[in-house]
């Protein structure tokens, strides 16, 4: 029989008579002959009422004793749920995140695990008991030992940690939708439940709201190649397994401080054309895109940078020998574009450039870790590589730069994150444009998407006239990540202005709301001292993205994204893309409609509705 981890969120032991239907859930598992370890979060809102109650006492309250207070939620649970089991017949146990053994650093509300001690967990589980835990929570490695929490959604990485620790035959996350969807059942009834998705997929998904499964879980699973599956807490369907790839041995020392690098990746044979001065209305991408599509050229990078007065640029990169065909359609387009109105220097151009090459780093050790861009920006910078281009993901870095500085790059990249192996571009239908293994990205029946996601709670902040220099974004960036600030988008013009003699560019980029007013003061403040004009907040924003591993290699992807938009008039402020993933930044009151008609133009949604339990 099997070793398993089961997850029950919040939701699923709201009630006393939700917690005896997780006791006789997990009972009929253990009296299959399975092994159990049961990790559950705290009842229904009881975090938030804790949450509540602290700001009620403090506006600023201290971080230690928040994990004192908001540990308190799980102890409940983990009592009752053990309770359960014991008048079912079942022998049971529950124990906290320290007395399980789960050691973490000593940062409180954010800790990530260090360790997890199995002796107890082993010693129970051989008696025949269910161990019932105390998820999102553990205690440091100092000699004080601490109460930590792991940060909101901690009990999926939990969950995760434990199956990796005691290296389970599975883990499965109990929820109150029935797997993983297309996207979020609350916004679009129809999604429809996929039955397997990749890691890859589901760490951008994660990252981008999608409120299923937790990042830092994901990255376990796919670190130790745990199997995870996402099943409803309510029924006995089998729900969604996220798959992993096959896996090296590694350390469970330091199980959440892996490396935030996996790879250092190159590709010498792409070139970039950008379309200068575009109008800022809606179709425009739409229709420089479709034509692309219709002349089968395949696009690597996009990206759109912010408007620039009632024009904005739009790049990509793309297959060098594709070139002439790329620059050919968007030379067609470019005069379709102009209005005929302004001067010749505020008309449409096109500019193309060969000669360059993209580097990148991938890891899905990056997530929520400030300073992973930064040091590749600063890595680049003392190698005096000068960036040309920037787009990201949740778990990949791009940079376009000179083709002669690759080599360079690729070298001062691999000593920064001790990376022994370069992903090199080889010519194979499985490989992604970055050397990155896709699943079968051609199968006939792996679809372009996967799922579409909604993230509300970005800001954009955009800096003008920033200093077209090597070391110039290492700069920047390393102020927000000094400060322990996120980015997510991070977008540099196209457009050039020379100013006293010294090229200039703006750079955008998106972080969480809640950093936001933050990071325009700390950034305004080194205005004079760095040498970049104002710095703008839009904090009415929403981020809308499709992932999906089977978009590799398929032209027309984000020609039919950016033309579902056109036709509802949702006009695009910002394009970033990987592999897997395309984004586009909208007004806020537009990202509701904006996912719910991309969800509809990839022909996602199923015939059944799904009901969110309350």
């Amino acid at each position: 029989m099997s070793l398993i981890v089961q997850k029950f969120g919040g939701t699923s032991v709201g009630s006393v008579e939700r917690i005896v239907s997780v006791a006789q859930r997990v009972s009929k598992t253990a009296k299959a002959g399975n092994s159990i370890v049961v990790v559950v979060s705290a009842m229904g809102k009881t975090t938030d009422g804790l949450v509540k109650l602290a700001a009620e006492i403090s506006k600023n309250p201290c971080r230690r004793e928040m994990d004192m207070l908001l540990s308190t939620g799980e102890q409940v649970s983990i009592a009752l749920v053990s309770m359960a089991l014991q008048e079912l017949g079942q022998p049971a146990i529950s124990l906290t995140g320290a007395q399980v053994g789960i050691v973490t650093e000593a940062e409180h509300t954010r800790a990530r695990i260090l360790h997890i001690h199995t002796e107890r967990l082993t010693k129970h589980l051989q008696e025949g008991k269910v161990v019932v835990v105390a998820g999102f929570q553990g205690i440091s490695r100092t000699d004080a030992l601490e109460i930590t929490t792991l940060g909101r959604g901690g009990s999926d990485t939990s969950a995760v940690a434990i199956a990796a620790a005691l290296k389970a035959d599975f883990c499965e996350i109990y929820t109150d939708v029935p797997g993983i969807l297309t996207t979020d059942p609350r916004l679009v009834p129809e999604a429809q439940l996929m039955s397997e998705i990749t890691c890859d997929e589901m760490l951008e998904l994660a990252s981008l709201g999608a409120k299923v499964l937790h990042p830092r879980a994901v990255e376990i699973a796919r670190n130790y190649g745990v199997p995870l599956v996402v099943r409803s807490s309510w029924t006995d369907d089998p729900g969604t397994w996220v798959t992993s790839p096959p896996v090296k041995e590694r350390s469970l020392i330091n199980l959440e401080i892996a490396r935030p690098v996996d790879s250092v990746e190159s590709d010498t044979d792409q070139a970039k054309v950008a379309l200068l001065r575009v109008p800022d209305r809606p179709g425009v991408a739409a229709r420089l895109f479709g034509e692309i599509a219709r002349q089968d050229v395949d696009v690597d990078l996009i990206i759109q940078s912010i408007h620039e007065g009632n024009t904005n640029d739009i790049a990509f990169t793309v297959f060098t020998p594709i070139l002439p065909k790329a620059e050919a359609v968007a030379a067609a387009i470019a005069p379709v574009l102009r209005s005929h109105k302004s001067s010749p220097n505020e008309e449409a151009e096109v500019m193309v450039q060969q000669n360059i090459a993209k580097v990148s780093i991938a890891g899905a050790g990056m997530i929520g870790r400030p300073g992973v861009a930064a040091k590749m920006f600063a890595t680049l910078a003392a190698a005096g590589v000068n960036i040309q281009m920037i787009s990201t993901s949740e778990i990949k870095v791009s940079c376009v730069i000179a083709a002669q500085e690759c080599d360079r790059a690729v070298a001062a990249l691999r000593q920064a994150f001790e990376i022994a192996e370069i992903g090199k571009i080889v010519d194979d239908e499985e490989v992604g444009r970055t050397g990155s293994i896709t699943p079968s990205p051609h199968h006939p029946t792996t679809p372009p998407v996967r799922g579409v996601a909604l993230d509300m709670n970005q800001a954009r902040l955009a800096i003008r006239q920033v200093q077209d220099r090597p070391g110039t974004a290492a700069k920047l960036f390393g102020l927000l990540a000094d400060n322990n600030i996120s980015v997510d988008m991070i977008i540099q013009s196209q457009r050039c202005h020379i100013v006293n003699g010294v090229p200039m560019r703006d750079i955008a980029f998106t972080v969480a709301r809640m950093d936001a007013e933050a990071a325009q003061k700390m950034l305004q403040a080194k205005a004079d001292e760095y040498g970049w004009g104002e710095v703008a907040l839009d904090q009415a924003i929403a981020k809308v993205s499709i992932v999906g591993a089977g978009m590799v290699g398929q032209p027309g992807v984000a020609a039919k994204m950016f033309e579902a938009l056109a036709q509802h008039n949702i006009n695009i402020q910002m394009i970033a893309t990987s592999e897997i993933k395309i984004s586009c930044v909208v007004a806020q009151e537009e990202g509701v409609k904006a996912l719910q008609v991309i969800h509809a133009a990839f022909g996602l949604a199923g015939s059944e509705k799904f009901i969110v339990p309350a």
